[in-house]
This record gives structure tokens, sequence and C-alpha cells, in this order.
């Protein structure tokens, strides 16, 4: 399903660690711009084919791409951008999720029938570029933590693109919408979580650095890989 390790997923170096890798560097702006372009034709097919499920998988390209974005500019800079960094980000997701949960809404009610054959097709390249991100991503599979989890997300998120294919069957299979529905559902609830996850932890951040910070907190970890 899809990757939430977005808080997780930081390339980010202390004082004390080796120098970066420099293919580690050039592996990440390739799967930036992957994640970013693929975000742009899944959200486009989405609104033409009236497929939530292929918004809902957009915003999971948009959240990789923003963390890979993020990570390499403020790589270098004080901890308290990075900090301010992930809440943009995490604000930012948690919006993309409730929009599609409400979209979701819109669309049952609606009860109109997506596109089968476009979602199928779109949900096809997409796991191709995930699957060939993970391949680019694979030597660093057995990384620092960070590297790994940055592996996993990728591999993860081939997850969410099967289930995108296995909603577009069900809706050539059934002509209902409701295999779609279904997708869209729990995906816009996981970046919900997520949002929310990356919200809190980019608070309590700041908070300490101010002296203040929330109460841990008793639900989803943060740094909970899907």
């Amino acid at each position: 399903m899809a990757c939430s390790c977005h808080t997780t997923c930081s390339t980010e170096a202390t004082p004390t660690s080796p120098p970066l890798d420099p293919r580690w560097r050039r592996a990440l702006w390739v799967a930036l711009w992957v994640n970013a372009v693929m975000f742009g034709v899944e959200l486009v097919a989405g609104w033409q084919a009236g497929s939530v499920s292929l918004l809902a998988d957009a915003v999971d390209f948009a959240g990789d791409a923003a963390n890979y974005g993020l990570s390499l500019a403020v790589l270098s800079m004080a901890m308290v951008w990075r900090s301010r960094a992930a809440l943009v980000k995490g604000a930012t997701m948690l919006a993309y999720g409730l929009f599609v949960m409400a979209k979701t809404g819109w669309m049952w009610q609606a009860g109109g029938v997506p596109h089968a054959a476009t979602m199928g097709a779109v949900g096809l390249l997409a796991l191709l570029a995930n699957t060939g991100v993970a391949l680019l991503l694979y030597r660093w599979r057995q990384g620092d933590a960070n590297m790994r989890s940055v592996w996993l997300c990728s591999r993860n998120d081939a997850l969410s693109n099967l289930a995108v294919m296995a909603a577009a069957a069900g809706v050539f299979g059934t002509g209902s919408a409701w295999p779609d529905l279904v997708v869209a559902a729990i995906m816009a609830l996981l970046a919900i979580s997520a949002g929310w996850s990356v919200v809190r932890q980019a608070r309590n951040e700041l908070g300490a650095r101010s002296g203040v910070s929330e109460p841990p907190s008793t639900g989803t970890s943060v740094r909970r890989t899907i």
C-alpha cells in the first residue's frame, strides 16, 4: 500500500558522518524527477478517468518527490530549517489526503464509474516507474537506516500501483466504482496519517528548540513503514 515512511527517508548527514557517495546523490535526483513526473501524469489521468485511486496514488508520488527534494535542498542547513521544511511537507500531505477523501465521498454520491482502461494503463506505468527507482536504489538497500528506508519507500510504492491495477480490474469486472473508491479511501487515510505524523514530529522538534514540546504520541509511530 502507500508508502508512509516520508519521515524517515531523510538523506541528511551528521557532522561525524562520512561524505555522501556522489552516486547516491545522483540517484536521489533521478528518483525525484521520476516521482515528480509521475505525480503530474497520475494527477491528469486521475481527473480525466474519474479515478480517485489514481489521485490517491498521485499523492504518494508527490510526497516522495517532496521528500527527495527537501532532503537535498536542506542537506547542509541548520536543523531548524529541516524541521520547518518537514512541517510544510507534512501539511501538504495532510491537505491532499483530505482532498482525496473528500473527492472519494463526492464520487460515491455522484455515482460515476471511472475508466478502467486508463486506470490500468497508468497504474502499470507507475509500477514500472517505481520498480525502476527501486532498482536504481537497490545497491544502497543494506546501507544505513536512511538509505535503506529510501529504498523501502520505492519498493513499497510499487504495492500502491498494484492496488490501483487491482481496482482497475475490479471496476472492469463489476462495472462499478466501488473497487476504485475503496482503494482510494484506504490510500487517502494512509496519506492523512503520514501527513499528521510528519506535522507532529516537526512541531515537536521546533518546540524542543524553544523549550516547549508536545507530549509523545500514543498512536502510530512516525517511523512506521507500510
